[in-house]
């Protein structure tokens, strides 16, 4: 059983009965789900999972009045019922942590937006990183009658402005360009096969950001990348060629395909900006996409930055 469906049955077998019992009065102001950190969040855990930073339960958010209130006596009630019903534990590393437990609303935002909600500027929006909006609007939530926790992941979920979408995209084209569509090939001829194989990971990187940017979903940080980008609408079918650059070696006929690969990414990348509207459509080489999205920017704020900034 996946960990975020096991989750859910722990809250409505156990928790839900808990918290009637412990706060009666409350039910209707503590939101409760699986969302941030780890893989069952995310719904990729597996067996392999179970060996670090994973565990069965539920997150519980409260405003900071309530917290002041019940937060002790919740927390209380819940490590007794993990006693009770979930014995296994497993190893924590050094940057990892359990999701779960009791959480002001304002302070589980502000350790992936810095704030506490959703971002209040455009530059908040720029400069966090999409792992950190990926991990705060992940999981489920599983009930939710004030509202507030919920209102907050959907302004993270949806609510980055179209410049910034703008500014982060042009960014990434010409990245891409000069990372996967110019570079790649003048290392190989080189001689620099460590650098030529920088070059595509600078280029899976870009292109990846690309196509997520694209679908308006957050991108979750590397090791979720292509596992998340085949649940995507739109161009899912480049997960496959974006891992093959990066597995695959650069001896013999290999560089020609992945030369081939890269401008096949690239020619589907760019058929979809266009049939966004956001350009027209004009060969497959990005970089002067990055620079027809840039001139679209209209916060002067945004338009001032180097292109490249991301």
């Amino acid at each position: 059983m996946k960990g975020l469906e096991a989750s859910r049955q722990f809250y409505e077998n156990f928790g839900k009965e808990m918290i009637h019992t412990e706060l009666p009065g409350y039910e209707e102001r503590i939101a409760v789900g699986l969302v941030g950190h780890g893989s069952e969040c995310f719904g990729f855990d597996d067996e392999i999972s179970k060996d670090h930073d994973y565990s069965y339960g539920f997150c519980m958010w409260l405003t900071r009045e309530d917290e002041e209130k019940i937060g002790f006596k919740l927390t209380r009630a819940y490590d007794r019922l993990l006693k009770e019903h979930i014995s296994a534990s497993t190893k924590e590393s050094t940057l990892g942590t359990v999701a779960q437990g009791v959480y002001v609303i304002d302070d589980f935002y502000k350790k992936y937006t810095g704030t506490s909600g959703a971002p209040e500027n455009n530059l908040q929006w720029l400069y966090t990183g999409e792992e950190f909006f990926a991990e705060a609007v992940n999981g489920e939530v599983f009930r939710d009658d004030l509202g507030r926790f919920s209102e907050i992941r959907e302004k993270i979920k949806h609510g980055m402005p179209e410049d910034v979408r703008l500014k982060k995209m042009a960014a990434e084209c010409v990245k891409a360009a000069q990372s996967g569509q110019y570079n790649y090939s003048r290392c190989i001829s080189h001689g620099e096969n460590g650098a030529a194989m920088l070059a595509l990971s600078s280029f899976v990187k870009s292109a990846s950001s690309l196509i997520f940017l694209l679908n308006n979903v957050h991108m979750p940080y590397y090791k979720w990348m292509f596992r998340a980008m085949k649940t995507l609408p739109a161009l899912s079918d480049m997960a496959e060629p974006l891992e093959f650059l990066l597995v695959s070696d650069n001896e013999g006929n290999s560089t020609d395909a992945k030369k081939e690969i890269i401008e096949d990414i690239a020619l589907a990348i760019a058929k979809e900006i266009a049939s966004q509207g956001l350009t027209d459509f004009d060969g497959n080489y990005l970089e002067p996409y990055g620079f027809k999205l840039y001139k679209k920017i209209k916060n002067a704020e945004l338009k001032n930055l180097h292109i490249l900034i991301s």
